[in-house]
């Protein structure tokens, strides 16, 4: 869904920071051995119908980014998608990589789960903003990320990309302020089930 952060360094232990990582579909946490099979099938299933650009869990995984988590639901603890973050090179500053499983998609995961990110990298970690490169052609990842208050900053051409005739990669990006002001009380409702898709901004396509 949006591209994975480039630079890679050691990845840090998320078995302890992930801890009570929950927002109103998702968790996010440490990644397992498990997890990976499953992902590696994510990325199986897609690989007919993946864009250009588009997340690899195994690749993402292998790269060793600052944070690696597995999206899972709060109920069933079903593994639905992965989710890496990385720290840029400007002072606190981050992006992040997500993936959601071909068959788990439009159920509001990816939403619930960068919402979740953003609450961690911001509240908890304390970086200032969150800024994010995707695919020119990802009409549903724009506007994903434009419902969660991210804006659009800048397109970086790249010769790479050429299906469909896009040519660009589109950078996004959100501060924490801007985060707060929109998501004041994230999480404030119960999870529910598995196709329950909330009203508003939050909503995943």
């Amino acid at each position: 869904m949006v591209m994975p952060p480039p630079r890679l360094g050691p990845a840090r232990d998320c078995s302890s920071v992930a801890d009570g990582m929950a927002g109103r579909k998702v968790r996010l946490r440490e990644v397992t051995l498990a997890d990976r099979r499953t992902l590696a099938g994510f990325d199986r299933d897609a690989a007919e119908t993946r864009r250009v650009g588009e997340y690899r869990h195994w690749a993402a995984h292998r790269a060793e980014a600052d944070f690696h988590f597995a999206i899972e639901t709060l109920r069933g603890g079903l593994v639905v998608g992965s989710l890496s973050a990385t720290e840029a090179d400007v002072p606190d500053r981050f992006s992040y990589g997500i993936g959601i499983g071909p068959r788990h998609r439009r159920c509001g995961y990816a939403g619930d789960a960068v919402i979740t990110l953003l609450r961690f990298m911001f509240g908890v970690q304390g970086y200032r903003k969150c800024q994010v490169s995707i695919y020119g052609g990802n009409v549903a990842s724009l506007s994903l990320h434009a419902r969660l208050g991210f804006r659009e900053e800048g397109r970086v051409r790249d010769t790479e990309l050429s299906r469909d005739g896009v040519k660009y990669l589109v950078l996004m990006g959100i501060a924490d302020t801007e985060f707060a002001e929109i998501h004041p009380d994230f999480p404030a409702e119960r999870p529910r089930g598995r196709h329950w898709r909330p009203r508003g901004r939050h909503r995943d396509r």
